[in-house]
């Protein structure tokens, strides 16, 4: 049959014209007949052959076919068999019938109303749903390929004949709305078999990234397609196991929809293929956002937000429990990790930071997620401080400008914390004089650390900027004292790692800030403007306070808090450089900076370097114990000199961001390291 019809096709003289062996194949409705057989399996084995041979009808006769009602409602009722029943015998055929009807919809949107609507309501007088567009005119057999139906606005009163899709068909099955083809890839997307689940989804990504804004917007507005995929998405994290370990969650590290299975090499855990087949599907919601028309993205990616950020994951972020905690802390982290498309990302920030513009105050006590997931970096237990902190380092890192406007900058704006009624420098070196340095002084520690009330004198003005840098790097470098340094000892400083490291990442930093339009200099102070109280924000205090028990943390706690500190000082906008790394900006009354909290953990450690016996020696130990040269074997004062340890190196990796990012707005890349 198929052969006769391609045959016949070929020798057709007129193009468009139907020939009498279709015009027989529509009239006497064979595609019913073997539908029909095919629903009963009669003789076994017949569903098989009659997918397959639709499949080919639909691929191999150019002659347009789907607009006929005697090809459209068999089509539909084959597509009601299919993606119903897991692992049914026909999932091959299934998927290649879908695979058919996907592109014929890519190469003609119009059809897309035609396959999803099925047998409902086609040429309605009126229509209820706003924006969503019908076929204006269905084809009769005799219509040229040229003027196939065209979706715009206007309802058209189609034609009723034997071969044409009727004004109206009854459906007493399902109502507007419902959707075989949508709902058939679907179920095929949830196949144990992966090949035929990847060309299923590949399927979907070819509907919904259909060019025509109609064709969109009816997916969106009249189909399942957003809730049946954000489902499955829910489905496969209610299947998880209800806790899990982040570090056995960090260890999925990218996972791919193209290869869900986690490689069989890597250690196994309870709940692991769960995990891999959420991050799995996970990654493909985050795909089809980004192929996807706008009018789909935004729909889909609202949909995940909805469903399962704020009505999944929200309660176990604000549970009680230890255990809910960690893993849902995880697992958004993977998520965010896995992130790619801007809609879902937009989505993902406004649920987790909101969208309050205004500067915090320190009496807030906002009752927010971000409020909570902040709370949770100083929380009780050491490993849910850890497992916030990674959260937001990871959510630092991805490219946009609300995060960091949010956590930092709208507490920055304008400089509250520069003390007022003191002339700014002309020059930037000329804060630059380690001898007057405030932070040096034998008073300053006795005075809460408030910068001595006269500005330092100009030192001789060096016009490449090496002083500056050169100082400001010192700064840091000298900050540990000698005696509680032991890098020299095994002859690794480290100092030129972290300048190659520092520079890679400000490189890549920088990219993702340019189109932001961040200013090059800080904004200017006016002398006569009253001091406003500054608050440096809920999410530095977490972070200086962290930073201030540095001596009394856990080594692994401490290392996240440095990294999250140093993830910031990365960022090139005038005011958190300033803020974080210039030692020598003079603070207003009551305010602490980055430098100001490291001189005062430094004060504390050189009281307690006088209470441990033999201090070097040990502090050289654990040291080599960190780098695995000896034995891990327990030692007194172990959390103190492991803090120590931590304290020299997070000085050399800020004095290397400082030298990278000198001038302020960009590497300086002609100046030599510093000693």
């Amino acid at each position: 049959m198929l052969d006769i019809l391609v045959y016949e096709e070929k020798q057709q003289g007129a193009a468009g014209e139907a020939g009498p062996c279709l015009e027989y194949l529509l009239q006497h409705k064979i595609l019913e007949t073997l539908c029909t057989l095919g629903k009963a399996e009669y003789p076994p084995g017949m569903r098989q052959q009659v997918f397959q041979f639709f499949s080919k009808v639909l691929a191999q006769v150019q002659h347009p076919l789907l607009h006929y009602l005697n090809v459209h409602r068999p089509v539909q009722k084959l597509l009601r068999l299919g993606g119903t029943v897991p692992g049914s015998l026909t999932e091959k055929e299934e998927v290649q019938f879908t695979t058919v009807l996907c592109s014929k919809i890519q190469q003609d949107p119009a059809l897309l109303t035609y396959i999803l609507e099925g047998k409902k309501i086609i040429g309605k007088k009126k229509t209820s749903r706003e924006s969503t567009t019908l076929p204006k005119e269905a084809a009769s057999h005799k219509e040229p390929p040229d003027r196939e139906p065209k979706l715009d606005g206007e309802p058209g009163g189609a034609q009723a004949s034997n071969t044409q899709l009727p004004a109206e068909t009854k459906d007493p099955d399902g109502g507007i709305g419902e959707s075989n083809l949508i709902t058939s890839l679907i179920g095929l997307c949830k196949s144990k078999k992966s090949r035929v689940a990847l060309k299923a989804q590949e399927n979907l990504l070819l509907l919904v990234s259909v060019a025509s804004q109609a064709a969109a917007t009816y997916l969106v507005q009249s189909s399942p397609c957003c809730l049946a995929i954000t489902e499955h998405l829910c489905q496969l994290y209610q299947s998880m196991p209800a806790f899990l370990d982040p570090a056995d969650i960090a260890a999925l590290e990218g996972i791919s929809w193209r290869l869900p299975s986690a490689p069989s090499d890597e250690a196994s855990f309870p709940g692991k293929e769960a995990l891999a087949a959420f991050l799995g599907w996970f990654d493909y919601c985050d795909h089809l956002i980004m192929e996807a028309h706008t009018v789909v993205a935004d729909a889909l990616a609202k949909a995940v937000a909805e469903k399962l950020f704020v009505e999944t994951l929200q309660p176990q972020l604000l549970h009680v429990c230890e255990q809910s905690i960690l893993t849902s802390t995880a697992l958004l982290t993977a998520l965010l990790r896995q992130l790619r498309s801007p809609a879902l990302l937009r989505e993902a920030v406004t649920f987790l930071l909101g969208t309050e513009r205004q500067p915090e105050a320190p009496e807030d006590s906002p009752h927010t997620l971000c409020a909570h997931l902040i709370g949770h970096c100083d929380h009780l237990s050491d490993e849910i401080s850890i497992v916030s902190l990674r959260l937001f380092e990871e959510l630092l890192q991805k490219p946009h400008e609300w995060i960091i406007h949010s956590l930092i900058l709208r507490n920055l704006e304008g400089r509250p914390y520069v003390a007022r009624g003191l002339p700014e420098p002309e020059n930037y070196e000329d804060t630059l004089d380690l001898e007057e340095d405030p932070y040096f002084t034998d008073g300053f520690l006795d005075s809460g650390f408030q910068p001595s009330s006269k500005p330092p004198p100009v030192p001789p003005t060096n016009l490449d900027g090496k002083t500056a840098v050169t100082e400001i790097v010192n700064s840091f470098l000298c900050l540990v004292p000698e005696e509680a340094k032991t890098s020299a000892f095994l002859e690794e400083t480290g100092y030129d790692t972290y300048v190659h490291d520092a520079y890679g990442l400000f490189q890549e930093c920088s990219a993702r800030v340019a189109p932001w339009g961040w200013p090059l200099g800080p904004t200017p102070l006016d002398p006569h403007e009253p001091e406003r109280p500054f608050f440096e924000g809920h999410f530095f205090q977490v972070l200086f306070d962290r930073m201030s028990r540095i001596l009394d943390q856990p080594y692994s706690l401490n290392l996240q808090v440095t990294s999250v500190l140093s993830r910031l000082a990365l960022f090139p906008h005038p005011h958190i450089h300033e803020y974080l790394l210039d030692p020598y900006i003079n603070l207003a009354p009551g305010c602490r900076s980055l430098f100001s909290v490291l001189v005062r953990v430094i004060g504390d450690l050189m009281q307690r370097i006088q209470r441990v016996p033999q201090f070097p020696g040990k502090l050289l130990l654990v040291r080599k114990q960190l780098m695995g040269q000896v034995p891990g074997e327990q030692l007194d004062h172990q959390t103190l000199l492991q803090g120590v340890v931590v304290l020299e190196e997070f000085c050399k990796e800020l004095a290397a961001i400082a030298f990278v990012k000198f001038p302020p707005h960009g590497p300086h890349l002609n100046l030599s390291p510093p000693p």
